[in-house]
């Protein structure tokens, strides 16, 4: 999926340890255009994004992945982007690290819809 949106926040990065070794992960909140526009915030893993795109103000192209998942009776979702791209079409851009190789080596995002989002490090299954 592809959505351009203007960037309203830059949250602290968070890091961490895993299994297969360190990992940070930055997360930002962007706003979409048109008459209803919605926030959105979305997880960049590792360190390969070029932070001179992330500027608040700026408008931003991400191509992200979104997942759900359940947990004793809740639904959580992740929206992990895998690619950034500034406003100029030959810009920097960001393709992420491949979180897919080994999702149990990183701390996911948990978003509950009756709260605001958090990071689990308990011992969830996923």
């Amino acid at each position: 999926m592809q959505l351009t949106a203007k960037l309203t926040a830059i949250l602290p990065e968070q890091t961490g340890a895993g299994k297969n070794g360190p990992w940070k992960k930055q997360d930002i909140i962007v706003e979409t255009d048109g008459q209803y526009p919605k926030k959105v915030c979305i997880s960049l893993w590792g360190e390969k994004y070029d932070r001179n795109l992330l500027k608040i103000g700026s408008k931003l192209t991400i191509s992200f992945d979104i997942e759900s998942r359940e947990f004793n009776g809740k639904w959580y979702t992740d929206v992990k982007g895998w690619k950034v791209e500034g406003d100029n079409a030959g810009g920097a851009s960001y393709a992420g690290a491949s979180y897919a190789e080994d999702p149990a080596s990183y701390a996911p995002p948990v978003f509950d819809r009756d709260g605001p989002a958090t990071v689990s490090n308990d011992d969830c299954p996923f």
